[in-house]
């Protein structure tokens, strides 16, 4: 009885260690090129405060591509996704060389960790 309950544990053990990866975790990914916070400052991609309800291609003092500036985008958790999940094919043009986060709960805590940065980098309230 006992091997049995350890077997399942340890069957579920990466599934766990996935799990508690959070969305600041997998920012760590992003801020090579993107910054975030009270500090946070354009790189080779644009900082992402007040990312929630930004429209593409605007972040103050950020060179875009013609294509980011025209792709009509303005962000949200549904068009995060999309994006977040192949940029290339979301925004054909993007200068961005970011191959994508397949997993949609990667993404989606990730996007719970950008929404929560107001345009001053400030964590809301929630």
């Amino acid at each position: 009885m006992r091997w049995a309950f350890l077997a399942g544990v340890l069957a579920l053990a990466p599934g766990i260690a996935i799990a508690q990866e959070t969305g600041a975790g997998i920012f760590k990914r992003c801020s090579l090129c993107h910054d975030v916070g009270p500090d946070a400052k354009n790189k080779t991609g644009p900082q992402l405060n007040g990312l929630d309800g930004r429209k593409a291609g605007t972040a103050a003092g950020y060179s875009y591509s013609a294509a980011n500036k025209s792709a009509g985008i303005t962000w949200n958790e549904a068009s995060f996704l999309a994006y977040i999940k192949d940029p290339k094919a979301k925004i054909p043009g993007t200068k961005k060389v970011f191959a994508g986060i397949a997993s949609e709960d990667d993404a989606r805590a990730l996007w719970d960790y950008l929404r929560q940065f107001g345009p001053d980098g400030q964590r809301k309230a929630k």
